[in-house]
């Protein structure tokens, strides 16, 4: 039996990554199975031959449903299992060329910097103890300067200081000097950049004057003072960049990037036209020009980068959208081709309402009770009242505009705000919450209903 997909600490099969989903989102299986899968493939593609492993394209996803039912969610979590480059953008941020604002490529880019980012913060996790050990040594330089030599004496005299060096080595790592203050040399981070603007979105690849002339201009640096402590973290940072080879950390970046990156690509309905209307206002020929250039990223192009060329065939492309006034057959059909699965996630009832108050590890009701213990109180919820304020958010959603979860923070909101008020001053009043003080705070807004669609 192979191995299953190494993740940071522990193994994860689809089983254990829809488990761990479960701690934070109720309900839409089929959505935490497909990502699942799609993400255990990941996996198995790196196993197989080198020579079948190129023809192996992932299987891109759309998942559909009303807003506020875990789309985003599922992303946001994805992003803590994957243990690959995970990038979240908005398909209504960018216009396709020719437009003023974001071209589709600078998601790539963005995906490449997490990638050097991540592999970068690894390879500095490896080094830490020898960089720390270093930044004590120049810790110690300062704090025991040299002292003067004069013949017969010197070899006495670097004995002596050997002895001293070791004393305070000792007081050093005891944290006897934390507190003492000392000056080290810093980057000057005030030195100007000058950004090179041009075509194929050359602005977001951060080109400066220092990478074009390189030590033609070194980085200047300045003297600050600062106390023992944080003196070593920065020295540690200093002593770790020196450590590591950024040429291997670039590499192994575009690797990833290429072979275990994901796109989570939100909103995408939002540049879906009616192809049945067919309007033709600019709006539209912008909005289906945005699904022409991101078509070529999905399918397999290569951008440019400042780390160098990104291949994007095997980039897991997992998009997401409500489409209330559009349908996923009013993309263009190549894009439509390029994303296999569709997954429907469900409408959130009652039920779901109430286990969601209660069940996630940021269960609303745990971040609410977290946020007044901090003031010495304790909110406690009775099973009514959890089920008072499910009700509530359930027929607001049928009555106004249906926006599930995320009604529960605007109910929660207006159902402790007295508390949340008054508690500073020392009278916090009622801190057991029941169904019936559940419905007596927000019966008024609940029945008027011009109010409700103002304020709930």
């Amino acid at each position: 039996m192979k191995k299953a997909i190494q993740l940071p600490g522990r193994e994860l099969t689809p089983r254990e990554i829809v488990k761990e989903l479960d701690r934070y989102i109720i309900g839409q299986e089929k959505a935490k199975k497909s990502v699942a899968i799609a993400l255990r493939n990941r996996w198995r593609r790196k196993q197989v031959d080198d020579d079948m492993r190129e023809e192996i394209y992932p299987n891109n996803i759309i998942l559909i449903g009303p807003t506020g039912v875990g789309k985003t969610e599922i992303a946001r979590r994805l992003a803590n299992l994957a243990n690959a480059p995970f990038l979240k953008v908005e398909a209504s941020k960018f216009t396709e060329v020719g437009y003023v604002g974001r071209d589709v490529e600078s998601m790539i880019r963005d995906l490449t910097n997490i990638s050097v980012n991540m592999v970068k913060e690894e390879h500095e996790e490896r080094v830490q103890e020898r960089a720390r050990e270093q930044a004590n040594e120049r810790i110690l330089d300062i704090l025991i300067p040299p002292a003067p030599k004069s013949g017969t004496e010197e070899e006495s005299a670097d004995e002596r200081r050997e002895k001293t060096r070791e004393k305070f080595r000792q007081r050093l790592n005891a944290g006897d000097f934390e507190s003492r203050q000392i000056e080290i040399e810093v980057q000057d981070d005030s030195t100007p950049m000058m950004q090179i603007f041009g075509a194929s979105g050359m602005e977001e690849m951060g080109v400066n004057l220092q990478d074009m002339l390189g030590n033609l201009m070194p980085s200047k640096k300045k003297t600050r003072k600062t106390s023992v402590a944080e003196a070593r973290k920065i020295l540690t940072q200093q002593e770790a960049d020196k450590l590591i080879d950024m040429d291997k950390v670039t590499n192994e970046a575009l690797q990833r990037v290429q072979n275990s990156g994901i796109i989570f690509l939100d909103e995408i309905d939002k540049i879906a036209g009616d192809r049945g209307g067919g309007s033709g206002n600019q709006a539209d020929v912008s909005r289906e020009g945005v699904q022409r250039d991101i078509l070529p990223i999905v399918e397999g192009s290569t951008v440019m980068t400042k780390y160098g060329m990104v291949q994007t065939e095997h980039i897991l492309f997992i998009a997401a959208g409500a489409f209330h006034m559009t349908k996923p057959s009013d993309l263009i059909p190549e894009l439509q081709g390029r994303f296999p699965i569709r997954v429907e996630l469900n409408s959130l009832t009652t039920e779901d309402f109430i286990k969601i108050l209660q069940h996630p590890e940021n269960a609303l009701i745990k971040q609410y009770q977290a946020l007044l213990d901090t003031e010495g109180v304790e909110l406690e919820f009775k099973d009514g009242a959890i089920e008072a304020v499910a009700e509530i958010a359930t027929e607001v959603n049928e009555t106004t505009e249906n926006i599930g979860a995320r009604r529960l923070h605007t109910i929660m909101t207006l159902l402790l705000e007295d508390l949340q008020f008054e508690l500073p001053d020392g009278d916090p009043g009622e801190t057991t919450i029941t169904g019936e003080i559940v419905r007596d705070r927000l019966r008024e807004i609940v029945e008027d209903k011009d109010l409700t669609r103002y304020i709930l």
